[in-house]
């Protein structure tokens, strides 16, 4: 079993790694993203990205305030558009549609009745929330792009991480995002050969790094360094990559994440597959939560970014050596003991021996079969739950 990593000058004469993606997990995360962004919404390198949300932070002002003293107007210039007067400010601040949507529900107010009724009786809806909320304090978040918006409205216990402070501990570690380090946007998987091709251009429809006007999202891998985990039936190596993906919204509309687990490969379309050992932290924006992003989240990342795989491929070996079952008898014990169905047992035993032509014998083998029928699950909470017993039994190898 060796740690192989080889260097660019080593890589395939196709200009690619060879890799089996019938194993593992395939994860869309990251190609939900990549679907869903627009082009304004795709950065080519890591530095454009921080210049972006930086500068938008630098804009920005949060006040804590009385939610009574606010005063809603509807905008006689613009009588569809509402506008807000908030303590501190004489000139009036104009809500995004996401602080808008923020506000009806800390007020207790049905967004998507109030977004369909004209601004001046929206706004009075939308004032007597403000003046009966029992919570009596709110945090704004406030920006001057030449029109001064509401860009964010939470509790005033809110506790902010900035986007850029996410991507600041992005680019530590991996510098531009492009290639100046070890960590870069991915390559893509060659379906007709099976190759994963690191050295691909990083254009909009390639890259892997988004941001919006309410949160960032960034996917890196290490595609250029494979690490050998043993060897395929065929005796050809079982090749992975690292990689990570993080995310946060410093305006409330999710948490801040980090992802990090080892894969074998990234199609066009940004699925991941062949994923191992994922492992996942989130911090809520809660009142200390800039306390937990400098002193778990940020480490967390570095020292996955700089860890030796060591650990990794001894877990995988142990899970190849441990052998649990050699008979039919003993491989349908073994998985009706884990708390899989009759049905689930069958399914798991064929599916390995119409991959591997052999019936499964080993904790990989089955944590193999159990991905892999995970994998054919369209409920997405009926393919986590298959995971999770696959993720517990490979940790039992350990």
């Amino acid at each position: 079993m060796n740690v192989m990593t080889l260097s660019q000058g080593q890589q395939s004469a196709s200009g690619g790694f060879r890799v089996d993606v019938s194993r593992g997990q395939r994860i869309g995360r990251v190609s939900s993203e990549w679907f869903s962004r627009p082009d304004d919404e795709r950065y080519l390198n890591l530095p454009d990205l921080y210049d972006a949300v930086r500068g938008r932070a630098e804009r920005a002002h949060a006040r804590t305030v009385e939610s009574r003293a606010i005063r809603v107007e509807a905008n006689s210039n613009h009588p569809e558009r509402l506008a807000l007067m908030v303590p501190g400010r004489e000139e009036l601040v104009a809500p995004t549609h996401w602080s808008f949507g923020q506000l009806c529900t800390l007020v207790g107010a049905p967004t998507s009745y109030l977004r369909q009724l004209p601004a001046a009786l929206s706004g009075i809806n939308l004032q007597h929330g403000l003046l009966t909320h029992r919570a009596e304090l709110v945090k704004t978040l406030e920006a001057d792009n030449g029109q001064v918006e509401l860009r964010a409205v939470t509790g005033p216990d809110y506790g902010r991480i900035w986007d850029h402070e996410l991507v600041a501990a992005v680019m530590k570690i991996a510098g531009n995002g492009t290639g100046d380090t070890r960590w870069k946007v991915p390559g893509v998987l060659d379906w007709s050969t099976m190759t994963h091709n690191p050295f691909v251009d990083v254009t909009k429809d390639t890259t892997t790094l988004y941001a919006s006007d309410r949160d960032v999202f960034l996917f890196l891998v290490d595609d250029t360094n494979p690490i050998e985990a043993g060897r395929l039936r065929d005796g050809s190596p079982d090749l992975y990559f690292r990689g990570f993906y993080c995310w946060n919204s410093e305006v409330g509309s999710k948490t801040l994440g980090i992802a990090s687990f080892y894969l074998r490969a990234v199609c066009m379309n940004r699925n991941l597959w062949g994923v191992e050992n994922f492992a996942e932290i989130t911090i809520r924006h809660s009142k200390f939560a800039a306390q937990r992003f400098a002193h778990e989240a940020a480490p967390a990342l570095a020292s996955f970014a700089n860890s030796s795989p060591a650990p990794f491929v001894a877990g995988i070996k142990a899970a190849r050596e441990r052998i649990v079952a050699r008979t039919d008898e003993d491989r349908e014990s073994f998985l009706r003991k884990g708390g899989f169905s009759r049905s689930e047992t069958t399914k798991i035993i064929e599916t390995v021996l119409g991959e591997e032509n052999r019936k499964p014998e080993s904790i990989f083998d089955f944590v193999q079969g159990i991905t892999a029928l995970a994998r054919t699950k369209s409920h997405q909470d009926a393919r986590l739950e298959l995971e999770g017993k696959a993720k517990r039994l490979m940790e039992r190898a350990i």
